[in-house]
Protein backbone atom coordinates (compact mmCIF):
# COMPACT_ATOMS: atom_id res chain seq x y z
CA UNK A 1 0.00 0.00 0.00
CA UNK A 2 2.83 2.51 1.04
CA UNK A 3 4.70 2.20 -2.16
CA UNK A 4 1.45 3.19 -4.70
CA UNK A 5 0.62 6.22 -2.31
CA UNK A 6 3.54 8.70 -3.54
CA UNK A 7 2.03 7.91 -7.21
CA UNK A 8 -1.64 8.96 -6.40
CA UNK A 9 -0.23 11.86 -4.39
CA UNK A 10 1.66 13.38 -7.45
CA UNK A 11 -1.76 12.59 -9.61
CA UNK A 12 -3.82 14.32 -7.37
CA UNK A 13 -0.65 17.18 -7.32
CA UNK A 14 -1.22 17.65 -11.04
CA UNK A 15 -5.16 17.41 -11.08
CA UNK A 16 -4.85 20.92 -8.37
CA UNK A 17 -2.02 22.42 -10.32
CA UNK A 18 -4.17 24.06 -12.94
CA UNK A 19 -6.56 25.04 -9.89
CA UNK A 20 -3.65 26.46 -8.10
CA UNK A 21 -2.37 27.82 -10.59
CA UNK A 22 -5.60 30.28 -11.24
CA UNK A 23 -6.13 31.06 -7.73
CA UNK A 24 -2.58 32.58 -7.54
CA UNK A 25 -2.47 34.50 -10.89
CA UNK A 26 -5.95 35.75 -9.15
CA UNK A 27 -4.17 36.74 -6.09
CA UNK A 28 -1.26 38.67 -8.12
CA UNK A 29 -3.80 40.38 -10.09
CA UNK A 30 -5.95 41.48 -7.15
CA UNK A 31 -2.27 43.10 -5.23
CA UNK A 32 -1.68 44.43 -8.74
CA UNK A 33 -4.91 46.22 -8.25
CA UNK A 34 -4.15 47.16 -4.72
CA UNK A 35 -0.96 49.11 -5.42
CA UNK A 36 -2.62 50.97 -8.33
CA UNK A 37 -5.43 51.84 -6.26
CA UNK A 38 -3.05 54.43 -4.23
CA UNK A 39 -1.27 55.22 -6.93
CA UNK A 40 -4.45 56.81 -8.43
CA UNK A 41 -5.23 58.24 -4.98
CA UNK A 42 -1.99 60.02 -5.13
CA UNK A 43 -2.75 61.32 -8.64
CA UNK A 44 -6.02 62.95 -6.95
CA UNK A 45 -4.33 64.59 -4.38
CA UNK A 46 -2.03 66.26 -6.43
CA UNK A 47 -4.81 67.94 -8.46
CA UNK A 48 -6.12 68.72 -5.50
CA UNK A 49 -2.82 69.95 -4.03
CA UNK A 50 -2.51 71.97 -7.47
CA UNK A 51 -5.79 73.25 -6.83
CA UNK A 52 -5.09 74.59 -3.73
CA UNK A 53 -1.79 76.62 -4.64
CA UNK A 54 -4.33 78.03 -7.52
CA UNK A 55 -6.27 79.11 -4.87
CA UNK A 56 -4.12 80.73 -2.72
CA UNK A 57 -2.49 82.39 -5.63
CA UNK A 58 -5.56 83.99 -6.40
CA UNK A 59 -5.88 85.03 -3.06
CA UNK A 60 -2.59 86.61 -3.10
CA UNK A 61 -3.76 88.64 -6.37
CA UNK A 62 -6.50 90.16 -4.12
CA UNK A 63 -4.85 90.88 -1.18
CA UNK A 64 -2.15 92.65 -3.55
CA UNK A 65 -5.04 94.52 -5.03
CA UNK A 66 -6.56 95.32 -1.58
CA UNK A 67 -3.28 96.37 -0.52
CA UNK A 68 -2.43 98.73 -3.65
CA UNK A 69 -5.68 100.73 -3.40
CA UNK A 70 -7.99 100.00 -0.18
CA UNK A 71 -4.89 101.19 2.26
CA UNK A 72 -2.91 103.18 -0.01
CA UNK A 73 -5.97 105.67 0.33
CA UNK A 74 -5.71 106.20 3.52
CA UNK A 75 -2.52 106.74 3.84
CA UNK A 76 -2.73 109.35 1.07
CA UNK A 77 -5.23 111.59 3.32
CA UNK A 78 -3.29 111.08 6.61
CA UNK A 79 0.00 112.33 4.27
CA UNK A 80 -2.33 115.19 2.65
CA UNK A 81 -4.05 116.23 5.80
CA UNK A 82 -0.88 116.18 7.93
CA UNK A 83 1.17 118.49 5.20
CA UNK A 84 -2.24 120.72 5.51
CA UNK A 85 -2.03 121.14 9.34
CA UNK A 86 1.97 122.15 8.92
CA UNK A 87 0.85 125.03 6.33
CA UNK A 88 -1.72 125.87 8.56
CA UNK A 89 0.27 125.88 11.97
CA UNK A 90 3.53 126.85 10.96
CA UNK A 91 6.10 127.25 13.02
CA UNK A 92 4.53 128.68 16.00
CA UNK A 93 4.21 125.59 18.06
CA UNK A 94 7.39 123.31 18.13
CA UNK A 95 6.34 120.38 19.30
CA UNK A 96 3.40 119.99 17.55
CA UNK A 97 5.31 120.52 14.15
CA UNK A 98 7.61 118.03 15.01
CA UNK A 99 4.78 115.66 15.76
CA UNK A 100 2.87 116.36 12.63
CA UNK A 101 6.65 115.88 10.65
CA UNK A 102 6.72 112.07 12.12
CA UNK A 103 3.51 111.68 11.08
CA UNK A 104 3.99 112.15 7.69
CA UNK A 105 7.26 111.17 7.69
CA UNK A 106 5.46 107.37 9.19
CA UNK A 107 3.16 107.70 6.54
CA UNK A 108 5.92 107.88 4.34
CA UNK A 109 7.62 105.02 5.46
CA UNK A 110 4.28 102.81 5.53
CA UNK A 111 3.91 103.63 1.42
CA UNK A 112 7.65 102.34 1.01
CA UNK A 113 6.57 99.56 2.66
CA UNK A 114 3.47 98.43 0.49
CA UNK A 115 5.51 99.04 -2.42
CA UNK A 116 8.13 96.84 -1.54
CA UNK A 117 5.62 94.15 -0.40
CA UNK A 118 3.68 94.47 -3.96
CA UNK A 119 7.19 94.13 -5.24
CA UNK A 120 8.05 90.46 -3.16
CA UNK A 121 4.37 89.40 -4.32
CA UNK A 122 5.05 90.04 -8.14
CA UNK A 123 8.22 88.24 -7.90
CA UNK A 124 6.89 85.15 -7.41
CA UNK A 125 4.03 85.39 -9.64
CA UNK A 126 5.26 87.03 -12.91
CA UNK A 127 6.83 84.54 -15.45
CA UNK A 128 10.43 83.92 -16.03
CA UNK A 129 11.80 84.74 -19.27
CA UNK A 130 15.35 83.62 -19.31
CA UNK A 131 18.13 84.84 -21.41
CA UNK A 132 22.06 84.69 -21.77
CA UNK A 133 22.77 87.39 -18.59
CA UNK A 134 26.28 88.84 -19.02
CA UNK A 135 26.90 89.07 -15.21
CA UNK A 136 29.86 91.46 -15.33
CA UNK A 137 28.16 94.02 -17.43
CA UNK A 138 24.91 93.83 -15.10
CA UNK A 139 26.94 94.38 -11.86
CA UNK A 140 28.80 97.28 -13.36
CA UNK A 141 25.85 98.99 -14.26
CA UNK A 142 24.56 98.67 -10.93
CA UNK A 143 27.24 99.86 -9.42
CA UNK A 144 27.79 102.93 -11.95
CA UNK A 145 24.37 103.50 -10.69
CA UNK A 146 24.83 103.13 -7.01
CA UNK A 147 27.86 105.13 -7.07
CA UNK A 148 25.90 108.22 -8.83
CA UNK A 149 23.64 108.04 -6.14
CA UNK A 150 25.95 108.19 -3.18
CA UNK A 151 28.95 110.53 -5.10
CA UNK A 152 30.21 111.49 -1.80
CA UNK A 153 31.17 108.10 -0.49
CA UNK A 154 34.66 106.88 -0.25
CA UNK A 155 34.30 103.44 -1.88
CA UNK A 156 36.84 100.49 -2.62
CA UNK A 157 35.25 97.69 -5.34
CA UNK A 158 36.52 95.12 -6.26
CA UNK A 159 35.17 93.21 -9.03
CA UNK A 160 36.22 89.36 -10.29
CA UNK A 161 35.74 88.43 -13.85
CA UNK A 162 31.99 87.34 -13.59
CA UNK A 163 30.33 84.49 -16.24
CA UNK A 164 27.59 84.65 -18.04
CA UNK A 165 24.49 83.01 -16.84
CA UNK A 166 21.05 81.54 -18.28
CA UNK A 167 18.26 83.51 -16.28
CA UNK A 168 15.80 86.59 -16.15
CA UNK A 169 18.19 89.50 -16.86
CA UNK A 170 15.24 92.03 -15.44
CA UNK A 171 15.13 89.94 -12.36
CA UNK A 172 18.95 89.29 -11.96
CA UNK A 173 19.45 93.11 -11.94
CA UNK A 174 17.06 93.05 -9.07
CA UNK A 175 18.97 90.50 -7.16
CA UNK A 176 22.34 92.94 -7.88
CA UNK A 177 20.89 95.95 -6.41
CA UNK A 178 19.47 94.23 -3.54
CA UNK A 179 22.90 93.27 -2.50
CA UNK A 180 25.37 96.08 -3.74
CA UNK A 181 22.92 97.98 -1.70
CA UNK A 182 23.11 96.31 1.70
CA UNK A 183 26.48 96.32 1.18
CA UNK A 184 26.89 100.37 0.97
CA UNK A 185 23.93 100.43 3.50
CA UNK A 186 25.93 98.53 5.90
CA UNK A 187 29.67 100.12 5.32
CA UNK A 188 28.18 103.49 5.96
CA UNK A 189 30.01 103.74 9.22
CA UNK A 190 33.52 102.86 7.31
CA UNK A 191 35.85 105.59 6.05
CA UNK A 192 36.63 103.24 3.20
CA UNK A 193 34.07 100.79 2.17
CA UNK A 194 35.32 97.96 0.79
CA UNK A 195 33.07 95.97 -1.39
CA UNK A 196 34.01 92.82 -3.47
CA UNK A 197 32.21 90.90 -6.03
CA UNK A 198 32.79 87.70 -6.79
CA UNK A 199 32.40 84.05 -8.28
CA UNK A 200 32.70 79.91 -7.54
CA UNK A 201 31.16 76.81 -8.13
CA UNK A 202 29.32 75.66 -5.32
CA UNK A 203 27.53 72.18 -5.10
CA UNK A 204 27.75 72.38 -8.74
CA UNK A 205 26.05 75.57 -9.29
CA UNK A 206 27.54 78.75 -10.15
CA UNK A 207 27.94 80.63 -7.30
CA UNK A 208 28.23 84.65 -7.05
CA UNK A 209 28.86 86.73 -3.79
CA UNK A 210 28.79 90.11 -2.29
CA UNK A 211 31.61 90.61 0.54
CA UNK A 212 31.67 94.07 2.76
CA UNK A 213 33.82 94.86 5.67
CA UNK A 214 30.59 96.61 7.51
CA UNK A 215 28.94 96.22 10.87
CA UNK A 216 28.27 92.36 9.93
CA UNK A 217 25.80 90.42 11.90
CA UNK A 218 25.27 88.37 15.08
CA UNK A 219 26.06 84.95 13.60
CA UNK A 220 23.00 83.11 15.89
CA UNK A 221 20.11 84.95 13.57
CA UNK A 222 21.41 84.07 10.18
CA UNK A 223 18.25 82.25 9.75
CA UNK A 224 16.25 85.34 9.96
CA UNK A 225 18.07 86.86 7.12
CA UNK A 226 16.02 86.17 4.49
CA UNK A 227 12.79 86.61 6.19
CA UNK A 228 10.08 89.29 5.12
CA UNK A 229 10.22 92.53 7.39
CA UNK A 230 13.21 90.67 9.28
CA UNK A 231 15.86 92.99 10.44
CA UNK A 232 18.84 92.91 12.52
CA UNK A 233 20.19 96.02 13.08
CA UNK A 234 17.13 99.27 14.26
CA UNK A 235 15.19 101.06 11.45
CA UNK A 236 16.72 104.19 13.22
CA UNK A 237 20.53 103.21 12.37
CA UNK A 238 19.75 101.80 8.72
CA UNK A 239 17.22 102.42 6.70
CA UNK A 240 15.20 99.87 4.85
CA UNK A 241 12.08 97.96 4.81
CA UNK A 242 13.26 94.58 5.71
CA UNK A 243 12.42 93.07 2.14
CA UNK A 244 15.40 93.38 0.07
CA UNK A 245 17.31 90.01 0.98
CA UNK A 246 13.40 87.95 1.36
CA UNK A 247 13.03 89.62 -2.50
CA UNK A 248 16.44 88.31 -3.59
CA UNK A 249 15.55 84.68 -2.18
CA UNK A 250 12.42 84.20 -3.98
CA UNK A 251 13.81 85.44 -7.29
CA UNK A 252 17.19 83.06 -6.89
CA UNK A 253 14.40 79.72 -5.31
CA UNK A 254 12.32 80.82 -9.06
CA UNK A 255 15.35 80.49 -11.02
CA UNK A 256 16.11 76.91 -8.52
CA UNK A 257 18.99 78.54 -7.20
CA UNK A 258 20.32 78.85 -3.42
CA UNK A 259 20.97 81.75 -0.99
CA UNK A 260 22.82 82.16 2.29
CA UNK A 261 24.98 84.26 4.32
CA UNK A 262 27.84 84.58 6.81
CA UNK A 263 28.67 86.94 8.97
CA UNK A 264 29.99 88.19 12.87
CA UNK A 265 29.40 91.70 14.21
CA UNK A 266 31.92 94.64 13.06
CA UNK A 267 33.69 91.93 10.90
CA UNK A 268 31.58 92.44 7.65
CA UNK A 269 29.22 89.90 5.73
CA UNK A 270 29.21 87.81 2.94
CA UNK A 271 26.32 86.93 0.89
CA UNK A 272 25.93 84.36 -2.03
CA UNK A 273 23.83 82.65 -4.52
CA UNK A 274 23.82 80.44 -6.79
CA UNK A 275 22.27 79.32 -10.12
CA UNK A 276 21.88 76.09 -11.93
CA UNK A 277 23.48 75.66 -15.21
CA UNK A 278 20.72 74.00 -17.31
CA UNK A 279 23.16 72.03 -19.40
CA UNK A 280 24.60 70.60 -16.10
CA UNK A 281 27.95 71.86 -16.43
CA UNK A 282 30.12 75.44 -16.25
CA UNK A 283 28.00 78.52 -16.60
CA UNK A 284 27.74 80.31 -19.66
CA UNK A 285 31.49 81.63 -20.02
CA UNK A 286 32.35 85.18 -20.07
CA UNK A 287 34.04 86.34 -23.61
CA UNK A 288 37.79 87.10 -23.43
Amino acid sequence: MTPRAAPETLTGFARELPSCFGVFVRRCFASIGRGQRPAITLEQRVVERTQELQDLNDELEAFSYSVSHDLRAPLRHIDGFGELLIQRLGTGDALVTHYLDRIVDQTHRAEALIDNLLAFSRMGRAPLERHDVDVQTMVEEVVADLTSEQPARDVQWTIERLPHVDADPAMLRVVWRNLLDNALKYTQSRAVAEVQVGTSRREGQTSFFVRDNGVGFDVRFTAKLFGVFQRLHHAEEFAGSGIGLATVRRIVARHAGRTGGEGAIDRGATFWFSLPDPRGGLACPSPA
